[in-house]
């Protein structure tokens, strides 16, 4: 074949650089945000934070011009938070009085200044303090070792998750070659078993337990022997009976126990006072607080979607590099200037970026509160359907654009804080040939079996009736797939056995 040459026309999407960082602005949470800002204030010298006296003076904001190479530069791109001036520290020698002969500083509990040791502090989990529990324990070497396995095989529930066989081998095959031991002979079941019981008995009640039957007993064995029924409750308390207790099947338990109606009850009601999961008592983790991106609030009868101003600093170009970089003064060689020169305009396509990012998600906000103005007023029964297609049509942007908005991003209301997300839901069609959100569905299923006799629970197929006579068509799959999503039990396991 000859070699010859072709010219070709034709249209191609390029994504810039700017527009992938944009892009990316667009999509974090605020959190994330946050740490965005902070690396881009380290990384680049032209960024800075500015002040309200520089806000007030009318340098809070960098004006429109054209860059020496024609690029624009943004309007008014600060943060819209607004950076409180923190207050002087606290006068230290007063709290010096707390100090105790020992050297170490008791709490404040005269509530004017926080706790920061246990603000800071790590949390205590349930191993932690089985642990603490086992070192004030007169346990021997062997079975500190012995209580230590033990411990570690405890779950967060507080149950034992490993066999006594296994802890068994586990220790036997480690060795015992600890100095602390008495001697070197096997370990037996029977003194694994005896540690274990030393255990049981230790904080929170019922922790140690192999089975819920277990647990429960161990409860029950440390009440008052006066206590009504307790004889009662420990018969039920088994693995066959909590199975049939479980499956609401009161005509055997009554035959098997042979217990009248009225001991069943109160054996039943004395069993739940008690905690199946006793180690949940000990908290492990820290509470998460979700900041909001935007706050309504009902302003003069109408609802109004603001910015969270506390989420990000206030930024602008700090003005002594911006003028090194445009004077290009015989002080400042070739390679500075260029290197000015691109954190300027790196600096300036950041706070463009972050503009908007800003305006774009209260675009999306007042969209959203504009059409869930029912919800707003009413509630979750009042909430319209709405799609990702709507929002995009009406702020003429795509859909993807807006998923990338509403995701990780929260609004707070007057009746709580919602994921952005949580304002969209598909919908069904009603008699009258309107339309009825998924989410108002789930919120009348909810509010149905709230006032349903606890004798006689409402069935999916009446569920859906009750929802025909108020002209609204959705099948008894759907209610089974809408209360499952809520974790609803199905009607024969809401029956209350009392």
């Amino acid at each position: 074949m000859k070699p010859s040459l072709e010219f070709k026309i034709g249209q191609q999407l390029t994504i810039t650089p700017q527009l992938q960082q944009a892009i990316r602005l667009l999509q974090l949470s605020s959190l994330e945000l946050q740490q965005e800002i902070q690396e881009a204030l380290e990384s680049n010298p032209m960024l800075e934070e500015s002040d309200d006296e520089s806000n007030q003076d009318g340098t809070k904001a960098e004006q429109v011009d054209q860059s020496e190479n024609g690029s624009p530069e943004p309007t008014d791109l600060h943060m819209d938070s607004s950076s409180g001036d923190t207050e002087d520290p606290p006068e230290w020698d007063n709290q010096y009085d707390a100090t105790i002969s020992s050297g170490t500083t008791r709490t404040n509990t005269d509530g004017d200044f926080p706790d920061l040791d246990a603000r800071n502090s790590a949390p205590e989990t349930l191993t932690d303090h089985l642990q603490w529990q086992a070192q004030m324990s007169p346990f021997s070497g062997r079975d500190r070792s012995i209580a230590d396995n033990i411990i570690d095989s405890i779950n967060e529930d507080g149950y034992l998750a490993s066999t006594l066989e296994d802890i068994c081998t586990s220790l036997n095959k480690a060795g015992s070659d600890d100095p602390g031991l008495e001697n070197n002979d096997p370990f037996e079941l029977d003194e694994i078993e005896a540690v274990l019981h030393c255990i049981q008995n230790f904080d929170p009640l019922g922790v140690g337990g192999r089975d819920l039957a277990e647990t429960l007993q161990l409860q029950l064995r440390v009440l008052d022997p006066a206590t009504p029924y307790l004889e009662q409750a420990k018969k039920l308390a088994t693995a066959t009976n909590l199975a049939l207790l479980a499956n609401r099947d009161t005509a055997n338990l009554k035959k098997q126990l042979k217990f009248d109606q009225d001991a069943l009850q109160q054996a039943i009601l004395l069993i739940q006072q008690l905690n199946p999961r006793p180690g949940s008592s000990i908290h492990a983790t820290q509470a998460a607080y979700i900041s909001p991106d935007v706050i309504v609030r009902k302003v003069k009868g109408r609802w109004r979607a603001d910015l969270n101003g506390d989420h990000s600093p206030k930024l602008q170009i700090n003005r002594m590099y911006e003028s090194m970089a445009r004077a290009g003064s015989t002080k400042t060689d070739k390679n500075d200037k260029k290197y000015l020169t691109e954190q300027l305009q790196q600096a300036k396509w950041f706070l463009k970026s972050l503009h908007s990012r800003n305006d774009t998600l209260l675009k999306v906000a007042k969209k959203i509160v504009d059409r869930q103005r029912a919800f707003l007023d009413h509630g979750a029964e009042a909430m319209r359907p709405l799609v990702l297609h709507d929002i995009a049509e009406a702020v003429e942007m795509h859909e993807s654009t807006i998923s990338r908005v509403t995701t990780n991003k929260y609004m707070l209301t007057p009746r709580g804080i919602f994921e952005l997300k949580f304002f969209f839901s598909s919908h069904v069609g009603t008699v009258d040939g309107g339309t009825c959100s998924a989410t108002a569905i789930r919120s009348l299923i909810k509010k149905l079996v709230a006032a349903e006799p606890t004798h006689k629970p409402i069935s999916d197929n009446n569920i859906a009736k009750i929802m025909a006579t108020q002209g609204i068509n959705v099948a008894r799959r759907t209610i089974a797939k809408y209360r499952e999503s809520m974790n609803i039990p199905p009607s024969n396991q809401r029956k209350a056995l009392i």
